[in-house]
């Protein structure tokens, strides 16, 4: 095993530690992680779903290191997550079926608008409330149907590409529920989870993977997971919100330069 061979093995690992822990307080980290796979020389849907595999173990261990957050929310997870099913199904069949520049178009403007929902999110929040309040309406702790289809979308993007899908579902729930930013980061994460996981089964049975990414990607970002959960939940929602921004700009520029 030469120098360069070793190199790339750890490129691999701290890929997935920092796409686990990023993912975990903001979502993006495929944006660290894909690159990283595609510069060892792996083609771009190999690349894909290698990468979707190896982050479960970071989303699931984000969503645990939240879980005093999920507290209270079980039954709308319930709710949403059968839609994160169908959604990321349908993305990961969409991701084997469509050509690989179907959506480079349109993910830049996805996540610039998710991004201004975010900054935007406590005045849309007060004005619903207030509106809710002349009415006499209560808010719907599950955001409703129209919360529900808009997170469904949004998993049909993340089964098939994954990058910034956290950040467009933080931008939904902030919308449309009165809750914390801490509570709907929590949340996300299990989304991310469940979407991962249905798209990664998916492929296993359809598309062929690089077990040796996948495994180092699954070491990283399972302990990237824990990492930035123990971070994220520290911050103030002001600074979670500007991390959000900062993090997804990023992620534009480097959308419509790639």
């Amino acid at each position: 095993m030469n120098a360069a061979h070793i190199g790339e093995l750890l490129a691999i690992l701290g890929a997935g530690l920092a796409a686990g822990a990023v993912n975990a307080v903001v979502g993006s980290g495929t944006l660290i992680s894909f690159p990283v796979l595609l510069a060892t020389g792996l083609p771009p849907v190999t690349a894909t779903v290698s990468n979707a595999l190896g982050l479960i173990p970071g989303s699931i261990s984000g969503a645990i290191g939240y879980r005093e957050e999920l507290r209270g929310q079980r039954r709308r997870l319930l709710k949403w997550g059968a839609g994160a099913v169908l959604g990321g199904l349908s993305g990961a069949a969409l991701l084997l079926t469509l050509p690989a520049s179907a959506f480079e178009r349109i993910v830049p403007v996805l996540v610039g608008l998710a991004l201004v929902l975010v900054v935007l999110q406590p005045l849309i929040s007060g004005k619903v409330s207030s509106r809710r309040a002349r009415k006499g309406k209560p808010a719907r702790p599950d955001g409703g149907p129209l919360l529900l289809v808009g997170l469904t979308l949004a998993s049909v993007y993340g089964g098939y590409f994954a990058a910034a899908q956290g950040i467009i579902y933080v931008a939904l729930m902030g919308m449309l529920l009165d809750d914390s930013l801490q509570r709907l980061n929590g949340a996300k994460n299990v989304l991310v989870a469940v979407v991962n996981s249905v798209a990664a089964l998916f492929f296993l049975v359809a598309a062929e993977f690089d077990w040796t990414a996948v495994g180092l990607l699954a070491i990283g970002s399972a302990a990237g997971g824990l990492l930035g959960a123990r971070t994220g939940r520290r911050l103030r929602p002001a600074v979670l919100r500007a991390f959000i921004v900062v993090v997804g700009t990023v992620a534009i520029v480097q959308l419509v330069l790639r």
